[in-house]
């Protein structure tokens, strides 16, 4: 033996807790979300790339377990302690992608955000062409928890079909339909006064031009609990509708209301508590996903 000291390996900080035996310990990758730094996924890439630091000691495993009386530099920065949740609503035009990066480079939602926003994560998505309500968090336990189905928050959306639905089809939507195998939730469908545009407001060109088509195309309300992939679009296919725009007006509590395409308006921190309860806010600001009780997106 030589008789020199190894020092520990950059995956390893001396004083972090790998084995999970600190009860205040979590992980990096968790942590770093809790400030508002990144996804976990995201973060689970910058300790990949090198970028993280644990005590001043660069890691490169996601297993790392930290307390609060470490410190953590990402890109050589201290990060704070776990931030408030944050929620804003985003009014999302069609043309733009809900993912951070896409493969195609098409434009997505989060080029199209302020400047001064922190990092966001969206509460379910819309589609490519699908507009209307978009929620934004920087909390990924509030994301995943207004996910789940079992939450029961109804997503509201405007559609204009081609055709009228008549009661065989609502009623078919209402019981739950089944398309390439997938079953989809009940989906609850009304159609709209005559003469009004989306939101209520009274029919603009876009809307008199379909009624002027002999009665081609048809605005709907969508109401449903569940979000799978092109859901809304998929089933109304599915009963002989195609959808030829979809805009969601509403998700739980919160409506798109008079949001401008393109705007974003946060949610404020009472309405957030109203909406959630302060026991499950706690939960979530802890970063532990509350157990649905009360209650994805489609497009």
């Amino acid at each position: 033996m030589s008789g020199k000291t190894k020092t520990p390996p950059p995956s390893s900080p001396p004083s972090a807790d790998i084995s999970g035996a600190d009860p205040a310990a979590e992980r990096i990758a968790k942590r770093l979300a809790r400030a508002g730094i990144a996804s976990r996924r995201e973060a689970e890439r910058l300790i990949a790339e090198g970028r993280v630091e644990i005590d001043g000691v660069t890691i490169d495993s996601p297993a790392v377990k930290v307390t609060d009386t470490q410190e953590i530099r990402v890109d050589g920065e201290a990060i704070g302690g776990a931030q408030p949740v944050r929620l804003w609503l985003f009014h999302k035009p069609p043309g733009l992608m809900t993912t951070r990066r896409d493969p195609q480079g098409r434009a997505t939602i989060f080029d199209n955000l302020p400047q001064d926003m922190p990092y966001t994560v969206s509460i379910g998505r819309l589609d490519l062409n699908s507009e209307g309500l978009l929620l934004l968090t920087t909390s990924g336990a509030l994301a995943r928890y207004l996910e789940l189905p079992a939450t029961g928050w109804t997503r509201r959306y405007r559609a204009r079909v081609f055709g009228r639905p008549d009661a065989a089809a609502i009623a078919a939507l209402a019981a739950g339909v089944t398309v390439d195998g997938e079953a989809f939730g009940p989906i609850q469908v009304s159609i709209d006064e005559a003469g009004k545009g989306p939101g209520g407001t009274k029919g603009g060109r876009g809307e008199a031009q379909d009624r002027r088509t002999s009665g081609a195309n048809t605005w709907i309300t969508v109401a449903l609990k569940e979000g799978r992939n092109r859901e809304v679009r998929r089933a109304l296919q599915a009963v002989g509708h195609s959808v030829s725009r979809l805009i969601r007006t509403a998700y739980g509590p919160f409506q798109l209301g008079q949001l401008p395409r393109g705007a974003t308006r946060e949610a404020p921190r009472r309405v957030l508590r109203e909406a959630l309860g302060a026991a499950r806010l706690a939960e979530i600001e802890a970063g532990r996903t509350p157990a649905a009780g009360t209650g994805r997106g489609a497009g």
